[in-house]
């Protein structure tokens, strides 16, 4: 609905800036990152912009480039992930930081932040990575650099480590669940060791 906001910016704090564009002042959520990024009150702004609707709230999100936004809606899109804890990550840590925390599937990286523990850390990663991995290194050139060179059984049973599961147990499931698929992606196959795991 609102593809950005252009205009003074009347004040800024940490975690909100307020935009005046034609007479009307918008209020717009921010991360620690995007806040830096600004300039002196009175200056003109352009912030990109997000709307998160829930039953009785609008509330506008605001950032200072597309690849900030691109990664705050795929936090979105994770189980468990609203725009408050999508926010503090992008507060913790810069955009890459995250990326590679997630495309190395190191979730240690993610717990210094406030709401974010091992299985919110797993979730993230679990059902990110493989969406990160296809952006296109034009529109996240960082992220291309650190993708590591991991094996997707590697990267399946250290999932379940995180999760919980011994890594005798992760492998044995890893490996079950191996036979009896085809191409199959990080997540998918996670997927299927916790099944196996559970029917076992």
């Amino acid at each position: 609905m609102f593809a950005y906001f252009r205009g003074e910016l009347i004040e800024a704090s940490p975690d909100e800036a307020v935009i005046e564009t034609s007479g009307v002042a918008y209020s717009l959520l921010v991360s620690a990152a995007t806040y830096k990024r600004l300039p002196e009150p009175g200056s003109a702004v352009r912030l990109l912009a997000h709307l998160h609707v829930k039953e009785d709230l609008l509330q506008l999100y605001g950032f200072f480039d597309e690849e900030e936004r691109q990664l705050f809606r795929l936090l979105l899109s994770t189980s468990g992930v609203g725009p408050k804890l999508a926010l503090a990550i992008l507060s913790g840590l810069q955009v890459h930081e995250v990326q590679q925390a997630i495309v190395s599937n190191v979730p240690e990286r993610l717990y210094g932040i406030p709401g974010v523990g091992k299985k919110t850390a797993a979730r993230i990663i679990l059902e990110l990575r493989d969406r990160i991995l296809r952006l296109q290194p034009a529109r996240s050139g960082k992220t291309a650099a650190v993708v590591p060179d991991m094996s997707l059984r590697d990267d399946a049973v250290n999932a379940l480590m995180t999760l919980g599961f011994s890594r005798a147990v992760a492998q044995k499931a890893v490996l079950a669940s191996l036979e009896s698929m085809t191409e199959p992606r990080v997540e998918e196959l996670v997927r299927e060791s916790l099944l196996a795991i559970r029917n076992s």
